[in-house]
């Protein structure tokens, strides 16, 4: 699969409003769900169940639950090796557990992602330094099907 198409997968979803915990491309969606349905679209079916989650999950605890999934299914890059199609794990505070995602859409120089943001819905938004300081990892899509 070419990181074109996860790009072109991830814009598929603009426009489709916040919903926490869903994932249905132009219903409904939160950060994880738009990373679910795209996988769904150029991988198939998702690697594991996703069981229910609170808006505030993991923090409690500090728990870096998204982050180990991460682990397991997708495949660790340097945070300098950015590429379209990378999936971004942010941390929204200092301190606090990484608990939103994105997907890169341009590289380089005007750096931009697409991301489910409550309030605003699947979205695509630059990649500013104040978004880059929340970077906590960078990783692509596993080796797919052809």
């Amino acid at each position: 699969m070419s990181r074109t198409r996860i790009v072109d997968a991830a814009r598929g979803w603009i426009g489709t409003p916040y919903l926490h915990q869903a994932s249905v491309k132009g219903a409904g969606c939160d950060c994880l769900g738009l990373l679910r349905g795209v996988w769904r679209e150029v991988i198939g079916a998702e690697p594991e169940p996703v069981p229910p989650y609170s808006r505030d999950w993991s923090e409690p605890q500090g728990d870096e639950a998204l982050l180990r999934a991460a682990l397991r299914h997708l495949r660790a890059k340097p945070m300098q090796d950015e590429a379209p199609g990378d999936v971004l794990l942010f941390r929204m505070r200092e301190g606090a557990v990484a608990k939103h995602l994105g997907l890169q859409a341009r590289a380089g120089a005007g750096a931009r992602f697409i991301h489910a943001y409550s309030g605003h819905g699947v979205i695509e938004s630059a990649l500013s330094a104040p978004w880059c300081r929340r970077l906590a990892a960078r990783f692509a899509f596993p080796t797919e099907r052809t």
